[in-house]
């Protein structure tokens, strides 16, 4: 058969559903295959928006998903996308084409290498040569980009080659099973935890990568040690447990650091040093048990003492049979630190000042939002704020990227959560820098028919980047652009646009536009000014009892 129409049998085989791509001239005989086959195309406005969208369709399913771009600016593109799923542990598949490699056609025009462009950033970047090999890189392909840890995979289709007959046969997917952990270091990690006298749990991404929910409950509230997570750790076990103590969102100086650095052993489950370090470890001081896939990458800052490697759920599973009821330590300060935090929280939810602070509208979003219903953030100020200040009840509904830390991807990826769940309420939540840079995906999201309600937080300026130079010590200089009218903007496209104008009308507006279905635009005018009083000020003049 054609080489195209094995390349999407062999996706077929592998159970994909969707193709997210901007095809060009060197897809078309992929395209035609496309036509034919049960695989939906979803075609989006940039390239980016597809890369994002599988990237989060990876993310959210644990299989990979799927984008294709053509080759030269079309696959260029698709690296930032690439970077996402690499830095993220997204399984992530692009495919990419390119000129004929058996004869020249238009000489040099548009080529680059796009193998050797995306090779750092991808577990596997290749090239096929020759259509009988599709069956076999595409298995590897898949089998690379989804085990752990998971990422990007490259496979470039010329267009000579995706036109040539071929003759291999399909290569059947078999269901990956990982080892479990070894006795030995599970026996040595129970005599370290028995002999903390303040041990603390750290969840990380991982443990929100694989269906890990229910054994990190059973540790957690067996054992009864205190647990915080990274940003990316967010919800695997329920932030409204009294056991919580906070979300990482800071490097060093928060509230929840004054626990940690008390803390003389951490357990730290599904974390890696990709994600910006949720503590610091010194020589001489706190003892750390690596708990993951894969063995611990080794750093300045992360060195574990003892690590159990292995399946996630099996090897935390075994852990608490192991350890065998609580255990037993002083928890009092923990306690003060979580009252601390409780209290800290709380401060400016109801604070009614216009343009809207942002305690105000992450408690506000978070009475909207349902115990299932995601938030997908794009790349700003906001974030912190919100790992910090929105509780997140179940695994993967507080979508946000703490690897990479793209601008841009908040749109596409809230798009697909609608997608994959539209029994739920889903909210891309964007600064207005970010959400310009990929605001054209709004045509695609309403062709798409989606439920999504877009928040676009309205401040004028690129914001973080503001707040960083400010406290720096630096002029507040050259950040600072005008938009467009969001409401109109979103109308234009077809969306329904709401605007915000005093902080009692948020939840209300929130609520008539779930309530109505569609593509909703919703744009708060925001006030970052309690940045530097809450984030700067209040932190350096807090007093850790340590």
């Amino acid at each position: 058969m054609k080489a195209s129409d094995l390349f999407v049998q062999a996706l077929e085989a592998e159970g994909v559903d969707h193709i997210f791509a901007v095809p060009g001239e060197e897809n078309l005989d992929m395209l035609e295959s496309l036509r034919k086959s049960s695989i939906k195309l979803v075609l989006t406005r940039h390239e980016q928006g597809a890369g994002f969208m599988a990237a989060t369709y990876g993310r959210l399913t644990n299989k990979a998903g799927v984008c294709m771009a053509t080759l030269g600016p079309g696959a260029t593109n698709l690296a930032t996308p690439a970077a996402y799923a690499h830095l993220g542990g997204m399984p992530l598949i692009m495919i990419t084409g390119q000129k004929p490699i058996k004869k020249s056609k238009q000489g040099q025009f548009q080529i680059i290498d796009v193998v050797g462009l995306f090779d750092p950033i991808c577990k596997m970047s290749k090239q096929i040569v020759h259509g009988n090999t599709i069956p076999s890189l595409v298995r590897e392909a898949f089998r690379l980009s989804e085990e752990e840890r998971p990422g990007a995979v490259l496979l470039e289709l010329p267009e000579d080659i995706a036109a040539e007959d071929c003759t291999a046969g399909i290569m059947t997917p078999h269901k990956r099973h990982y080892a479990g952990p070894n006795e030995v270091a599970l026996e040595e990690a129970v005599t370290l935890i028995k002999a903390a006298k303040m041990p603390l749990i750290l969840i990380g991404a991982g443990a929100n990568r694989q269906n890990v929910r229910e054994a990190m409950c059973d540790l957690v509230h067996t054992t009864r040690i205190p647990f915080f997570d990274t940003q990316m750790g967010k919800g695997v076990v329920d932030e409204r447990s009294s056991l919580f103590l906070g979300t990482a969102a800071l490097s060093s100086g928060d509230y929840l650091h004054c626990a940690i650095e008390r803390a003389d052993l951490i357990i730290n489950i599904g974390h890696d040093v990709i994600e910006k370090p949720p503590f610091f470890m010194e020589q001489g001081g706190k003892k750390v048990i690596h708990v993951n896939y894969k063995s611990a990458k080794v750093d300045q800052v992360y060195f574990p003492q003892s690590e159990i490697i292995g399946d996630l759920a099996a090897s935390v599973t075994a852990l608490k049979d192991k350890l065998a009821g609580e255990v037993k330590f002083d928890r009092s300060y923990f306690d003060k630190v979580k009252l601390a935090i409780d209290e800290h929280l709380e401060e400016g939810a109801d604070d009614n000042r216009f343009p809207i602070i942002p305690q105000r509208f992450v408690a506000d979003i978070r009475k909207v939002m349902g115990e299932k219903d995601i938030i997908a953030l794009d790349n700003g100020m906001y974030k912190l704020w919100f790992a910090r200040n929105y509780k997140a009840y179940q695994p993967n509904t507080v979508l946000l990227d703490n690897a990479l830390a793209t601008m841009g991807a908040g749109l596409p990826s809230g798009m697909m959560a609608a997608m994959l769940n539209p029994d739920r309420r889903v909210m891309a939540i964007c600064g207005d820098g970010g959400f310009m840079m990929n605001s054209q995906e709004l045509e695609t999201a309403i062709r798409l028919g989606l439920n999504l309600v877009i928040t676009v937080l309205n401040d004028n300026s690129y914001g973080m980047i503001r707040w960083k130079q400010t406290s720096s010590g630096f002029a507040d200089w050259g950040l600072e652009f005008n938009n467009p009218d969001f409401v109109k903007y979103a109308e234009s496209y077809g969306a329904t646009g709401h605007r915000v104008t005093s902080a009692e009308d948020i939840i209300a507006t929130y609520e008539k536009a779930f309530s109505a279905g569609g593509v909703h635009l919703v744009e708060l005018p925001v006030d970052y000014s309690e940045n530097q009083r809450v984030l700067i000020d209040e932190l350096a003049a807090k007093v850790c009892l340590i």
